[in-house]
C-alpha cells in the first residue's frame, strides 16, 4: 500500500506542478481552469487507459504473427504507441478548439492545452511504471526510475503534444483552407515523429539512451524558444489593441503599462493581496487580455460568433473593474 501511494504521489504531484508552470506561461489571457482540469484528466484517464489496451493488443498481434516478442516491443514503442498516444491526446485539443472556440484563440493556447493533456497522460503512465519498478526490484528501482522519467525527461510528452496544439491553433487563426487542413496534420506528424524517435532510441540499444535524452532536451529548448516568441507576439497584440482603450478612458495609462507587460500583472496581483482588491485586480488584467484577443479576431475574421458584442461586454466590465483594480 505504501509503495502504491508513493508511486502515485511521485507521479502526480510533480506533473501537477509542471501543469501549473504551463498554465502560468500564458501571461496575458489565461485559460479557464475547468477546461484545463478537464483536458488533464482526459489525458490521465481516457487517453492513457485506451492507449494501454490498444498497445497490448497490437504487441500480442505482432508477436503471434512474427513469433518475435522483441520485434513486437520495438514496433510498438517506435511506431504504434506514438501514433495512438498522440492521436488520443490530440482529440482533447480538437474538442476544446471546436466546442470551446472562444477560449482557443492563440498559439500559446494551443501549447498550453497540448502540454496539460500530455502531462495528465504522463502522470498516469509514470504511476504504472514506478509501481511496476517497485514490484519487480524494490524501492531503489522506483526512485531511480522516478529520477529518469519525472526529473530528466518529465516534459517529453508535453513537448510532443504541444506541437499538435500549435498545429490546431494555426488552423484556428487562419482563413486559408489548405493551412486549416495541413497545419493540424503537420503538428500531429511532428509529435509522432519526435515521440517515435525518442522511444526508438530507448528501445534499440542502451548506448543510445544518452542520444534519446539529448533529443528530449533539444526539444525542450526548441519549445521554450517557441513559447518566448508566442509571449512576445501576445504582448505586441496587447499593446496594439489596448492603446485606444486608454484614449477612450476605459483604462488608465498606468493600467495599460501593466496590462502590456509579461510580469507586471502578476506582481500587481500579489501587491493587491490583503487589500480587498485582489479578485478585481486579477479579473481586470485577465479581461484586458481577452479584450485584446477579441479585437484582433474582429479585425481578422469579422463577426465570428458575435465578436463585436463580446468586445462591448468586455469593455463594460473593464470600466467597472478599473475603479477598484490596482495599478
Amino acid at each position: 500500500m505504501l509503495a502504491l501511494l508513493t508511486a502515485f504521489l511521485l507521479s502526480f504531484l510533480p506533473l501537477w506542478f509542471y501543469a501549473y508552470i504551463a498554465y502560468w506561461l500564458d501571461r496575458f489571457e489565461r485559460e479557464p481552469k475547468k477546461l484545463l482540469v478537464g483536458v488533464f484528466w482526459w489525458g490521465a484517464l481516457f487517453a492513457t487507459l485506451t492507449a494501454a489496451i490498444a498497445e497490448v493488443l497490437f504487441s500480442e498481434s505482432i508477436t503471434s504473427i512474427t513469433g518475435d516478442e522483441s520485434f513486437a516491443e520495438i514496433a510498438n514503442a517506435a511506431f504504434f504507441a506514438p501514433i495512438v498516444e498522440e492521436s488520443l491526446k490530440g482529440v482533447a485539443i480538437l474538442v476544446v478548439a471546436f466546442v470551446f472556440r472562444n477560449e482557443f484563440d492563440s498559439i500559446l493556447d494551443g501549447i498550453v492545452y497540448g502540454a496539460i493533456v500530455a502531462l495528465g497522460f504522463a502522470a498516469t503512465e509514470d504511476f504504472f511504471y514506478l509501481f511496476s519498478a517497485y514490484d519487480e526490484s524494490g524501492w531503489g528501482a522506483l526512485f531511480a526510475l522516478f529520477f529518469v522519467r519525472v526529473i530528466l525527461t518529465g516534459w517529453n510528452h508535453a513537448v510532443f503534444t504541444a506541437f499538435i496544439g500549435i498545429g490546431i491553433a494555426l488552423a484556428r487563426l487562419n482563413k486559408n483552407v489548405a493551412l486549416k487542413i495541413l497545419a493540424p496534420f503537420g503538428g500531429w506528424l511532428i509529435a509522432v515523429i519526435l515521440h517515435g524517435l525518442y522511444n526508438g532510441l530507448l528501445s534499440t540499444a542502451s548506448a543510445l539512451v544518452l542520444a534519446a535524452f539529448c533529443l528530449s532536451w533539444l526539444g525542450w529548448i526548441a519549445m521554450f524558444a517557441i513559447i518566448v516568441w508566442a509571449i512576445r507576439r501576445e504582448r505586441a497584440r496587447a499593446k496594439k489593441f489596448l492603446a485606444d482603450e486608454v484614449e477612450r478612458g476605459v483604462i488608465s495609462p498606468a493600467q495599460y503599462r501593466i496590462a502590456t507587460s509579461a510580469l507586471a500583472p502578476t506582481l500587481t496581483r500579489l501587491n493587491a493581496l490583503g487589500s480587498g482588491h485582489f479578485r478585481a485586480t486579477r479579473r481586470f488584467y485577465q479581461v484586458c487580455g481577452e479584450l485584446a484577443q477579441k479585437k484582433e479576431q474582429l479585425e481578422k475574421f469579422g463577426e465570428e460568433r458575435g465578436n463585436a458584442k463580446i468586445i462591448e461586454t468586455l469593455r463594460g466590465e473593464l470600466q467597472t473593474l478599473a475603479r477598484v483594480a490596482r495599478a
